[in-house]
């Protein structure tokens, strides 16, 4: 399939498979690859002027909420997309093409238009030498695009760890779109489902493994109780006696999939009437105060710990940046 770059502005900014179109744009035509990859960088751009815009303006309004902000970043994403790709944008992109154009074959073409625009003053000098060490295969590499979690969903272990997600942005783009899906079944904001995800498995960097090191993909530290039939991993885990920390080594449930281990989760939450406060929780802070009320662990700061994700600048910058 080949990329239409005047097609991109109508495409959702979380869209996944506009990764994967650029890519395969990129492998068979790197010159219309690289104007698309320019254009992602310069709707990334715009993302962060629209960001500093919103921060210095107060949002703790009557009608301000953490799901307000969340749909309103969501707003700002696909504005940013729309500008960067339709007409001339804020000529950003063009600078891009014209500084790495010069590393792909037969791109002369692709850079000789900005470099004239240069010498007439319609666009900002830049110094050729400071990007020669790029090439097209790196730009690619590091597209910042706001649908990049197809990327880090194919991520393979070639040692114990090497499929732990690097950053929190990371984690929350590899896991969304399963939190959408349990939010559907429960009623719970995905944003709630992945910050629990996050403090489960320290932001995937922490999650239970197996023996071999590889995932179990137990995301949310559900043990394997007597009903349970499936396979399972043994982990040393912390639990608190009369307030007090203790190391022991429990039996936890082991999936093939993080789909796997949310829905796992929303099943536990829908059929044991212990969660049923829990179900369809618009409050971050009501969410985690009923999965504690409701013994899920055993921590007694544990809410505390999940409401300060929900409603922390890591986890809104994750989604949103």
């Amino acid at each position: 399939m080949t990329i239409k770059i005047q097609d991109l502005p109508n495409r959702a900014a979380f869209d996944v498979k506009s990764a994967q179109d650029l890519r395969t744009q990129f492998s068979k035509n790197p010159q219309e690859g690289l104007k698309a990859a320019a254009q992602q960088f310069e709707t990334l751009f715009l993302q962060m002027v629209m960001k500093s815009m919103r921060d210095a303006v107060p949002q703790d309004g009557l009608f301000n909420s953490d799901q307000s902000r969340f749909y309103t970043g969501m707003l700002d994403q696909q504005m940013a997309q729309n500008l960067a790709t339709s007409g001339k944008g804020v000529g950003f992109a063009r600078l891009i093409e014209q500084q790495l154009g010069r590393n792909i074959p037969g791109a002369e073409a692709l850079s000789a238009p900005a470099e004239a625009a240069n010498a007439a003053g319609n666009a900002l000098p830049l110094n050729a030498s400071d990007g020669r060490h790029l090439n097209y295969k790196t730009v690619l590499g590091s597209l910042p695009t706001s649908a990049a979690y197809a990327a880090s969903i194919g991520a393979t272990a070639g040692t114990a760890n090497a499929d732990a997600p690097a950053t929190s942005k990371e984690f929350v783009n590899r896991v969304w779109p399963h939190a959408v899906e349990v939010s559907r079944s429960t009623g719970i904001p995905p944003q709630f489902l992945v910050a629990h995800s996050a403090l489960e498995s320290g932001w995937g960097k922490s999650e239970i493994r197996q023996a071999d090191g590889s995932s179990s993909h137990n995301l949310f530290g559900i043990k394997a109780g007597k009903n349970w039939t499936g396979a399972t991993v043994a982990a040393t885990t912390t639990e608190y006696v009369n307030g007090q920390p203790q190391q022991v080594v429990e039996r936890f449930r082991a999936y093939a999939s993080y789909e796997e281990s949310f829905r796992d989760y929303a099943n536990l939450l829908r059929n044991n009437s212990r969660y049923s406060a829990v179900i369809g929780s618009q409050s971050g802070t009501e969410f985690a105060k009923g999965l504690q009320q409701a013994g899920y662990a055993t921590d007694p700061m544990y809410a505390d710990k999940l409401s300060r994700i929900i409603n922390g600048p890591t986890l809104r910058q994750a989604l949103i940046g």
